[in-house]
């Protein structure tokens, strides 16, 4: 049980104060839940002791450990009351003014001893505290929504902040089972940082119309394996809470390229279209379920015999082209090896990076009978095939190429011409902000990595994605991209650029 910490105060009593509140009050401190409207305490203390009434019907605590809890929750009236905490978080709402008055107040009542910290998600620790004469012991203790699911604390060091408050704020952070990850006091900190090139590149593609929003969805969580799709997540978290974030990211950074937000966003918060709590985002909500479009339907295989399609010719340029040959003779097609086409050929082009125009310019191929495959992942890891078209391509070739990579049933998109497809720009922009991170020394890689696994629910930590599919890959994803659309958003992070060219795991520290 909880030792370091005996009172903690809490400031701020919603759904992120209240979680805090529970989970000190199960590690063993006594909480002290304070709100400038007392009613507002007096709803969170109810709401916190249902959720251990539910565990208690679970089986998931005993009667002795529901009575402990509840009598170690407490409301109070006044400020004052929390003179004697050891530790305060604020969990109020993200003004600067507002959070660098209260903790002005909060310092002239608490002992030296005391640990002040804010819960902020988008504001500089270090602005926070320059307000307070003893900045040392104020940090930053960054939870995520919802508290006791979410099992990672961001334990952010502000310029002024003592190493000893920062080593105190993750060993009590151990003693609820979550998992700290310290953090320099920079824009987003990790989670937030690390989380940028998941939407606003997905929006991206959205706006050069390559698929719509269910499409690009699709293929990002049976391609990749995230657990819900940007648009999904967007809608999730709401516009009115993302897209401000987006822009303060942006900003705060000086309007680096990498973390440019969309009109898209933009344009629908306006209109109130911003997620699920209001039954509407970039999908429709019916009783709170999601109403998904269902798939373009793909031309019927079963009418259509294997020697009416055309034979199959593949560029010597494609990525993993021994896996995509093996592949077509898997599933019976005629497969073309000469050095060039035939006039009647079904050419496949596998590009990393490129689009399949710049492909057909680069190779001297035929675009009337063209098409792309993303081969960024191997065949058998995915549980989608993507196909991109070119805008001179034939509907007669479109059409064989749907038959052919359906043959086995796999489900297939169909997107427009794009450079890096969909998969490609978006993973590749996930790893090159996690190794700039990484290049600021915002974090360790091995913090970094567990953090987004844990913050974001990814299927793996981006550096150990970019360890999977090959730095060197990637590099020539982001290359390529910068060819295409001659945007400063794909150039490559140093920390990645480095490691590929020496053949270094993303995770390498230098010594």
């Amino acid at each position: 049980m909880n030792t370091i910490f005996k009172t903690v105060g809490l400031v701020g009593t919603g759904a992120m104060g209240r979680g805090i509140a529970q989970l000190a009050a199960q590690a063993g401190a006594q909480v002290l839940l304070f709100d400038v409207k007392a009613q507002a305490a007096l709803d969170a203390k109810q709401s916190i002791e249902t959720q251990w009434q539910k565990l208690l019907v679970k089986d998931k605590i005993n009667a002795l450990q529901f009575k402990q809890y509840c009598d170690a929750l407490q409301t109070v009236t006044e400020l004052g009351e929390l003179k004697g905490c050891d530790l305060i978080v604020e969990a109020v709402v993200e003004l600067l003014s507002a959070k660098q008055e209260l903790f002005m107040q909060l310092e002239s009542m608490v002992n030296q001893d005391c640990i002040l910290t804010s819960n902020t998600s988008s504001l500089s620790i270090t602005s926070i505290a320059k307000v307070l004469q003893y900045p040392e012991r104020f940090a930053g203790f960054h939870f995520f929504n919802p508290v006791p699911l979410m099992k990672v604390v961001e334990v952010v060091r502000g310029l002024k902040s003592a190493t000893p408050a920062l080593e105190k704020l993750c060993a009590f952070t151990k003693t609820f089972g979550h998992t700290p990850v310290m953090t320099q006091d920079t824009p987003g900190f990790v989670v937030n940082h690390a989380g940028r090139a998941y939407g606003t590149e997905a929006l991206r593609v959205i706006s050069e119309g390559v698929g719509d929003f269910a499409s690009i969805d699709r293929i990002l969580k049976d391609q990749v394996g995230f657990k819900l799709g940007p648009f999904e997540l967007l809608d999730l978290t709401a516009l009115d809470v993302s897209h401000p974030v987006m822009e303060s990211i942006y900003n705060q950074y000086y309007q680096e390229p990498r973390y440019r937000p969309s009109y898209i966003t933009a344009q629908r918060l306006a209109a109130g279209v911003i997620g699920k709590k209001v039954g509407e985002g970039f999908y429709k909500y019916k009783d709170g379920v999601c109403q998904v479009p269902s798939e373009e339907a793909h031309p019927d295989t079963s009418m259509i015999a294997l020697d009416s399609l055309p034979p199959v010719w593949v560029s010597a340029r494609a990525a993993r082209r021994a896996s995509l040959y093996q592949l077509l003779k898997d599933l019976g097609v005629k497969i073309e090896t000469s050095t060039q086409p035939s006039p009647n050929a079904l050419c496949v082009v596998a590009p990393l990076g490129f689009d399949i125009t710049t492909a057909c310019v680069l190779e001297r191929l035929d675009p009337a009978r063209t098409i792309g495959i993303d081969m960024l992942f191997d065949d058998q890891e995915t549980q989608r095939r993507v196909i991109a078209t070119n805008p001179a391509l034939r509907q007669d070739i479109k059409q064989a190429a749907q038959v052919i990579f359906t043959l086995d049933k796999k489900p297939l998109s169909v997107i427009r011409d794009s450079g890096g497809f969909v998969t490609q720009r978006v993973v590749a922009c996930i790893v090159n902000i996690a190794s700039d991170i990484c290049q600021q020394q915002i974090c360790s890689p091995d913090d970094l990595d567990l953090a987004v696994k844990l913050g974001l629910g990814y299927p793996k930590g981006p550096l150990a994605l970019g360890n999977h599919l090959g730095a060197e890959n990637i590099l020539e994803v982001l290359f390529n991209l910068q060819t295409v659309y001659a945007d400063p958003r794909y150039r490559p992070s140093p920390w990645l650029r480095r490691r590929g060219a020496l053949g270094l795991s993303l995770l390498h520290e230098e010594a």
